[in-house]
C-alpha cells in the first residue's frame, strides 16, 4: 500500500545542505509529476534531464531527506526534488557558455 521509496541507509539531515539558495543546478534526470504538482496530470513531464534551474528553498522530507525547491525558468516551474536528482552548475562551466568577442584583425 506504501508506495514511498526510502533509502533507510542514507539520512541526509545530520549534515548541513548540499545546495544553497540561488545555487544554479542541473537536473540530472527526467521528472514527471507523482499527482503532487497542481494542474499537470500524473505522468507529465516537468522537468527534463539538463533543464538548469536555481534553488529557491530547502525543506526536508521523511526526516530523511533535504529537498531542495528548484525554479527552472524555462518551464516556470517550481519543482521540489532531491540530491541525487541534481547536480551543480560549475562557474567555469557558465564561462565557457558565454559568446567571445570576434577578433579584431589589423
Amino acid at each position: 500500500m506504501n508506495k514511498i521509496v526510502r533509502d533507510s541507509d542514507v539520512i541526509e539531515l545530520s549534515g548541513p545542505p548540499v545546495f544553497g539558495f540561488s545555487e544554479k543546478v542541473r537536473a540530472n534526470r527526467t521528472i514527471r509529476n507523482d499527482g503532487t504538482y497542481r494542474g499537470k496530470e500524473i505522468g507529465e513531464i516537468l522537468v527534463k534531464k539538463g533543464d538548469v534551474g536555481y534553488v529557491v528553498s530547502i525543506g526536508t522530507f521523511l526526516q530523511q531527506f533535504y529537498i531542495y525547491g528548484v525554479e527552472f525558468l524555462e518551464s516556470g516551474y517550481r519543482v521540489g526534488m532531491k540530491r541525487k536528482e541534481l547536480e551543480p552548475v560549475d562557474a567555469g562551466e557558465e564561462i565557457d557558455d558565454l559568446p567571445l568577442p570576434e577578433e579584431v584583425v589589423s
